[in-house]
């Protein structure tokens, strides 16, 4: 494995409270994480003029912003039944991200095509606050850890941050085109990969920044570890970093052979943040000991194995790994792919466990915590829920005129909010049968 460092940047480095860029110099060494348990006081110290009061959220809201079903007046090739509980319908165009509030999960925020932003309630659609200012697609929109705060992010690079209970934008930057976003787990802290291969991280709302350089080509994806003090970077070039948020240095960088042969498309962690799983265009899902930095398993489609007669490029093109993920409560792993094939591994063996196949391309998949359900939706526009035990499709839940392009799991797996390029996002009540 190569690697890559920037000398003396882990010595030097300020702590989150002076943050500072750093500069164009290559980072080029490799740094070994300390093998003994993270201390939980240590964030604590590292963010200790941080305000995590928690505020209530405003009930009050636009009641425009919500179309109890049966909906009229939508017609295309998925028109069919409606199995949706609430459909939201002031977007205007598609609409490409949602995000629902951690702390009670009775909020969305959800962006799109048409430039808007908007945060509404799950119960009845009413319309709390616009996320108004943005003037390019949203792409990226979030909650805080704690649900005081809810941050936006369009193409262009311009992210802006709103106290959820005041309706009020606190915080806005303008960073390069931007690839992703997400809250830190624990801290009003923001983290977003932008085109220029940086990946950003800003206290909110003084606005202290810090960046990581990146090589010179997007950051696609991005996660922060669960124990907060990590994140792992992916790249277009597919390399893959896992970055000292702290120290402001990469601790692993996989590349080459050892990374991807072609941009990532995403990455998930499991619980504990021992392991990672990466995803790419080239149709492999890669297992990361976070640890050692260390590829411990390799995935790939046994569909993709078996098109001997692809011409050179073609199988990039025709497939990719688009969403992955680690079950809670079994050594499992959920792969998406393009293809519309939904790939169960088992880690403990490393072995294919079930291929469940869909109409078309998975867009994104999601773990049904404390269970082995797992969620996917796909660009035929329908949820479908699968027991990752035995590979059967337990249900499905229709509602869309045109495919789905992004998906939220309610914390107690009783509601599905999507997200669609019918300009709609919808709840869908999840009835629980006995599983």
């Amino acid at each position: 494995m190569e690697s890559e460092s920037d000398s003396g940047a882990a010595a030097d480095t300020p702590p989150l409270e002076t943050l500072s860029f750093h500069g164009d110099e290559e980072i080029i060494e490799v740094v070994e994480l300390d093998p003994s348990p993270p201390d939980p006081d240590d964030l604590a110290q590292e963010m200790e003029d941080v305000d995590f009061e928690e505020e209530e959220e405003e009930e009050e809201g636009n009641e425009e912003g919500w179309v109890l079903e049966p909906q009229e007046g939508v017609v295309g090739s998925m028109e069919g039944p409606d199995d949706s509980e609430v459909t939201f319908a002031l977007h205007s165009a598609s609409v490409f991200c949602v995000s629902l509030d951690p702390k009670t999960n009775t909020l969305a925020v959800t962006g799109g095509e048409d430039d808007k932003a908007f945060v509404w309630r799950l119960s009845d659609g009413e319309l709390l606050f616009e996320c108004a200012g943005h003037k390019d697609s949203v792409t990226c929109a979030g909650f805080s850890h704690d649900s005081t705060l809810v941050a936006t992010g369009d193409m262009s690079g311009l992210l802006k941050v709103w106290q959820v209970d005041t309706k009020e934008e606190v915080w806005s930057f303008e960073a390069g085109d931007l690839e992703w976003m997400e809250w830190h787990p624990r801290a009003p802290v923001l983290l977003a990969g932008t085109a220029d291969g940086n990946t950003w991280m800003w206290k909110v709302p003084n606005g202290d920044c810090k960046t990581f350089q990146g090589p010179n080509c997007p950051a696609t994806c991005g996660r922060v570890l669960p124990d907060g003090k990590r994140a792992v970077v992916g790249h277009e070039d597919g390399t893959i970093r896992i970055w000292d948020l702290k120290q402001g240095n990469p601790v692993h960088v996989l590349k080459g052979t050892e990374g991807h042969q072609g941009p990532l498309t995403c990455v998930a962690t499991n619980q504990d943040g021992s392991l990672i799983l990466t995803g790419s265009v080239d149709c492999q899902a890669k297992l990361v000991s976070a640890t050692t930095g260390k590829v411990v398993g390799v995935f790939r489609p046994e569909t993709v194995a078996s098109q001997p007669n692809l011409g050179e490029g073609e199988e990039s093109e025709s497939n990719s790994v688009e969403s992955l993920g680690f079950c809670s409560v079994m050594p499992l792993a959920a792969v998406g792919y393009l293809d519309g094939t939904l790939a169960i591994y088992d880690l403990s063996t490393q072995t294919l466990r079930h291929q469940c196949q869909h109409q078309s391309g998975i867009v994104q998949l999601l773990w049904e915590a404390g269970t082995a359900v797992v969620y996917t939706c796909s660009l035929d526009g329908i949820v479908r829920l699968w027991d990752a035990r035995t590979g059967r499709l337990l249900t499905d839940y229709r509602g869309h005129t045109a495919e789905i392009l992004d998906f939220a799991l309610s914390k107690d797996a009783s509601l599905v909010v999507t997200t669609s390029g019918d300009h709609k996002a919808k709840v869908f009540c999840v009835q629980r049968p006995d599983r």
